[in-house]
């Protein structure tokens, strides 16, 4: 009798390969660590894994969701594939005048979510045997892609506040597509200076590559203003690629709706990929998005101070409750902290769950394997905890150092 065929053994070819090789969906390896566990009366689960609001969207944008629902028949049908024309137009209109740039609704696309964007548009950037700059921490879903497409992620060092170094990338360039910049950070939280985002624009534009910027989390920054001023070079379509999503301000993250902005002859060859994965954007989502912008801006100013207030707690409490570790990076919806143990954060991670009922995802699963960062850093998504629920985490992370202290 033949042995019988694993699983997860893939169909032969490049792309079947790839999946093989990209690593297990790291948020998805967590709930596992969690998955039928009960934790005590006196030390529920903290769950600072994921970074994703838990509340629903605010009622009046659940009103008209369901109004939409209701009363606007193409809610339910197949729509453009490139998005709604309406919340195009509205997109171009405000980050134009966001970013005191000219964005026409023909360099808009709205997409299943941000991920979906830049897969999307990555396709159009890159292929096998090509490489794309990821900055070290990366998101773990932009390496995921690029493994699956036959794509080299060439690791981006960072300094010590987390941002990118030019000179590294210079010097990494040979056969770049892209470089990919997240700010603010997924997973650092770091908020990449205007002229270190614009050297980057140059740099990619001398070599030839794009720079793909990703601000999902652009509504959070701490700076006021235009945190740069891509758009205004009125040559930016030859070079930049700017993704957004509208899950986090809008909590909308099951509706998936994100958007993209390149030139109109790059998002027609994305069109290419847009129809084979999804046909078109979540219609309610989209009526969703285009309420939030036009009716919501007070309501999304009022997030961002509070997720600015959780971040103040981390960042004026962490030092004094965790004199051993170090906080390298605050920002938006993360902070990364390096932790003073021997052992790897991967190993640490699950001991953490079951010593102090706090789930947070090790450094390794945003770092290549042989980066020592990883092994010695967590992400902290801190927007997933009020203040109170913040000074918990750290006062659980004391105890577990004090514990681990002690059996040293």
């Amino acid at each position: 009798m033949p042995a019988p065929t694993p699983p997860f053994a893939p169909f032969p070819g490049p792309l079947a390969a790839g999946v093989a090789a990209a690593y297990d969906p790291p948020v998805m390896e967590a709930r596992r660590w969690i998955a039928g566990r009960s934790f005590p009366a006196d030390r529920p689960l903290l769950n600072l894994s994921q970074a994703a609001p838990v509340d629903p969207p605010p009622e009046a944008l659940r009103r008209a969701i369901a109004e939409a629902a209701l009363s606007e028949p193409q809610a339910h049908l197949y729509g453009p594939v490139l998005g709604l024309p309406a919340l195009r137009e509205e997109i171009a209109a405000q980050w134009s005048a966001a970013y005191g740039g000219a964005i026409s609704p023909e360099d808009v696309a709205v997409t299943p979510g941000c991920n979906q964007a830049f897969c999307a548009l990555m396709a159009t950037i890159a292929g096998p045997g090509d490489a794309v700059l990821l900055p070290t921490p990366w998101y773990f879903n932009h390496k995921m892609w690029l493994d699956i497409t036959g794509v080299e992620a060439r690791p981006l060092p960072c300094d010590g506040a987390l941002v990118p170094i030019l000179e590294e990338a210079e010097a990494r360039m040979a056969g770049v597509k892209a470089i990919v910049l997240i700010t603010p950070n997924n997973p650092t939280g770091a908020e990449y200076p205007a002229g270190v985002v614009e050297a980057f624009a140059a740099l990619a534009r001398r070599h030839g590559a794009m720079l793909v910027i990703d601000e999902t989390y652009r509504d959070f920054d701490s700076r006021e203003g235009a945190p740069h001023s891509l758009f205004q070079d009125p040559d930016w379509r030859d070079t930049v690629v700017h993704l957004y999503s509208f899950s986090k301000a809008y909590r909308l993250t099951g509706h998936r709706v994100g958007a993209a902005i390149a030139s109109p002859a790059r998002l027609a060859q994305a069109e290419k990929f847009l129809d084979t994965v999804t046909i078109c954007p979540s219609q309610l989502g989209q009526f969703a998005a285009l309420y939030g912008l036009q009716h919501l801006s007070g309501f999304v100013a009022e997030q961002r101070a509070e997720i600015l207030a959780r971040r103040a707690v981390v960042e004026g409490e962490f030092r004094q409750a965790l004199p051993d570790w170090e906080l390298m990076g605050a920002g938006a919806y993360f902070a990364w902290a390096r932790h003073p143990f021997a052992q790897s954060s991967a190993e640490l991670a699950r001991t953490l769950v079951e010593a102090q009922s706090l789930l947070l995802l090790p450094g390794t699963m945003f770092t290549p394997a042989d980066d020592p960062l990883g092994a010695a850093s967590f992400r902290i998504a801190f927007a997933n905890a009020d203040g109170e629920g913040l000074r918990t985490m750290l006062a659980r992370l004391a105890a577990f150092t004090a514990e681990q202290g002690a059996r040293a």
